[in-house]
């Protein structure tokens, strides 16, 4: 880590480093692409995801630990072969961070992936991205992705949360 670089801002060059060693799409989501998004929040860690089709996890995982990046799940390897998303990663958007262009998860995903997690900060996010980026944010399609998710996690009160939270939300914007 250079001198003066902060712990954060090291992680996220040490890990877009890495991730763009391996050639693929990637994108940043989780507190660091919401606070990019405009959202006041604080966090520890940098999230990513990266479009694992006909990529060797196994390698993967060994070129993030060359750059000093290790999973914080524990079965890594069965994670990230099991959550990737083409379509977020397409809507992906350049934002420049750590002074270089990072992919950056769009709004809309964003709201999707938090109300898929659902943890009190996640709510919290997802409020104020909607507050945010309303113009942005097509809530026909996050209901719906979000009711699928909600159906496979056999979450179904998660649609009334949401619906809770877009209400606060839009009352708000």
């Amino acid at each position: 880590m250079t001198s003066g670089v902060q712990p954060l801002e090291a992680a996220i060059v040490a890990l877009t480093t890495a991730l763009r060693s391996t050639g693929v799409p990637f994108m940043l989501i989780g507190g660091i692409a919401v606070i990019t998004r405009g959202v006041a929040r604080v966090t520890t860690d940098v999230d990513a995801t990266i479009r694992a089709e006909g990529l060797l996890v196994e390698a993967l995982v060994a070129t993030l630990a060359q750059h000093g990046i290790v999973g914080r799940i524990e079965d890594v390897v069965d994670f990230a072969r099991s959550h990737h998303e083409l379509e977020a990663l397409a809507r992906a958007e350049p934002i420049v961070l750590a002074h270089a262009s990072i992919p950056v998860a769009h709004p809309e995903d964003l709201v999707i992936y938090k109300a898929v997690a659902w943890r009190d900060r996640d709510r919290a996010d997802v409020e104020r991205l909607l507050v945010q980026h309303a113009d942005r944010i097509d809530l026909t399609h996050v209901r719906r992705i979000v009711r699928e998710f909600a159906d496979v996690l056999g979450a179904p009160e998660r649609i009334a949360e949401l619906e809770a939270v877009i209400r606060r939300a839009t009352r708000t914007a």
